[in-house]
This record gives C-alpha cells, structure tokens and sequence, in this order.
C-alpha cells in the first residue's frame, strides 16, 4: 500500500455541478486506489465533520466544484478541524473563485484579460434594467460573455450578439448567482493550461485546445462525451504556446494558489492570450481538461493524486 496513509476524496455537495463533482471524485478514488493508495470517497453532508474528526484522514482530496469546493468555506472548516487537504487555501480560493477580484490580480501581474463589468442583481433591478443594459453595450460595445461573476461548468453563461439578446442572458445568469459578470467576447483559440506543484514549483501541463462541434463550450460541450474535440497539446505555435503557459503560471502564482489549478484562455489573433478565470478544483472527469494534459505530459493521474496527498499530509 501506498505510504501517504488513509485518505478522503471529497466530493458531492449540494451545487448545481453536484453531479460533475461525484464524477470528478470516483475518478480519483479509482485512480487512487489503482496506485495503492487506501482512499474513501466522502460526500460533503451533515456527517462529515464527525466522521473526520472520529478518524482524521492523513489529508483530503477535494473534488467538490462550484460554491462549496471552490468558494474557500469548506477549506476553512477543514482548516479549523486541522485537517490537510490537496488544492489552495482558503483565502486564495475566494480569490480566484469571485472572477472580478480574480480579473484585478491577473491586471496586477501584467496579464491580459477582458474588460468586463460586475453588476449585482440588485443594483440592475433597482436603477432600471434597460439603461443599465444600454449604458453596458455603450461600455464593452458587441458580443458579450455573460456569466455569473461566481461559478463554474459555464452554468449561467451566454454569448450575447445584440442588444436584445441581453434581458434573457441576465435572466439566466441570475438564476445561478446574484452578480453578473458581462465582459467582452474575445474571438479566437480556446485553451486550458493545468498547473501542478509537487514541492518543485508550479509548473505548466501542457495546454489543451478545446473545439466545440456547435456552438459555446457549454456544460453541455464540456460533459457530454463526442460534443467537443479536444487536441493536446494545443496547435500552437511554439512561442504562442509559451505565453499560455507562462500566463497560466503566472495567475497560479498572483492567486497565491498551491498544488494545482486549471487556468481558462482565450488565444486571439494578435497571439497575445486573453486569461478568463483560474479554477481552484479543476475538473477530474472522463471529458475533462486536466486529466487530459497529465496524460499528455507522461503521468499518471493516480501518481499525481497520490504526489499531492503527500505533500498536502505533510504540511505544518
């Protein structure tokens, strides 16, 4: 067996992506398991706490995604419990997890990212949604990306052409967070670059290209298995794919993150890429991103799992 010890991957919750997290978390409790590693899997519900605390794990494993996973509250908890766990801190991850204060470290660090505006759902219903719409497009011009400014698995995300399109993509967003992010479409190469750190430095996996067949890389598209082809490494050209996977390490780096983390790209004509969000709990499923640049990159996810754990057991 594996020397790290007893370890809980942590996935479920209550989100909306609850079911993209217990995939991600039977992936690498398999994984895991597949390299010797005694690992349980843990839903994050009303008994956690007093299973952990009855029988602390050597650390944890988090594959929750959206609000519980990402927004640092968990961590917190863990960090009260005195629990060790794989992935950022607390205070980094709601850095990265609010996409606005996100975007401010990323222009803090020299990094390209579109401009955007966060509007509050009370703040657009109490001045008056039209003008508010009006003055937007006057602001970022067309297409936009609507989004929530707090979540993940592009639930609540829409690409708006015209003006009237605008009403129903706010609609929609609200309806998985109470802030908007608008920001402007950039057109180009999408990609994602996984950054990990074993105690070396982060370092970049190799970027993954993400081709929809139709349409926005949705949840949808990043699901469901034969709507998006993906190509690993990117088909970039050497220096093109240099800046990517600088700008990805450098966003790891500006979040204060650790372990790993999932940076979102858009590469447009002029070459220089456009950073969208960091991801603090990358995806662990069969059509996600990271797994795919592991394996691109020679390893093995459960060795890598396993890498981390140790690390993550071992801190003070």
């Amino acid at each position: 067996m594996s020397e790290v010890g007893r370890v809980i991957v942590l996935a479920g919750g209550l989100s909306f992506e609850r079911e993209v997290s217990l995939r991600s978390g039977r992936r690498v409790l398999d994984a895991l398991r597949a390299v010797g590693v005694e690992a349980e899997l843990a839903d994050a519900d009303s008994g956690l706490l007093d299973a952990l605390l009855a029988d602390p794990p050597a650390a944890v494993f988090i594959a929750l995604h959206g609000a519980a996973g990402e927004d640092g509250s968990v961590r917190e908890v863990l960090d009260l419990a005195g629990l060790r766990y794989v992935g950022a801190a607390a205070a980094a991850s709601r850095a990265a997890w609010d996409k606005p204060t996100a975007k401010a470290a990323f222009a803090a660090a020299g990094l390209a990212t579109p401009a955007h505006v966060a509007l509050p759902h009370a703040t657009f219903r109490e001045l008056g949604a039209a003008t508010v719409l009006d003055l937007l497009v006057r602001r970022l011009g067309l297409p936009l990306m609507i989004k929530p400014a707090r979540g993940g698995s592009a639930l609540g995300a829409t690409v708006v052409t015209t003006a009237d399109q605008l009403p129903a993509a706010m609609v929609g967003c609200f309806a998985y967070g109470d802030v908007a992010l608008a920001e402007s479409y950039i057109s180009g190469v999408e990609v994602a670059v996984s950054v990990i750190d074993t105690g070396d430095g982060p370092r970049a996996l190799p970027a993954v290209e993400i081709r929809p067949i139709r349409g926005p890389f949705d949840y949808t598209a990043r699901y469901t298995a034969g709507m998006t082809s993906y190509h690993v490494p990117a088909r970039l050209d050497p220096s093109t794919t240099t800046k990517a996977t600088d700008a990805a390490v450098r966003a790891h780096v500006a979040l204060g993150l650790r372990d790993l983390s999932r940076t979102d790209l858009i590469i447009p004509a002029d070459g220089t890429p456009q950073v969208l969000e960091v991801n603090v709990a990358p995806g662990m499923t069969e059509t996600s991103l990271l797994p795919m640049a592991v394996t691109a990159a020679g390893h093995e996810l459960g060795t890598l799992c396993r890498d981390l754990l140790h690390l993550a057991a071992g801190r003070d």
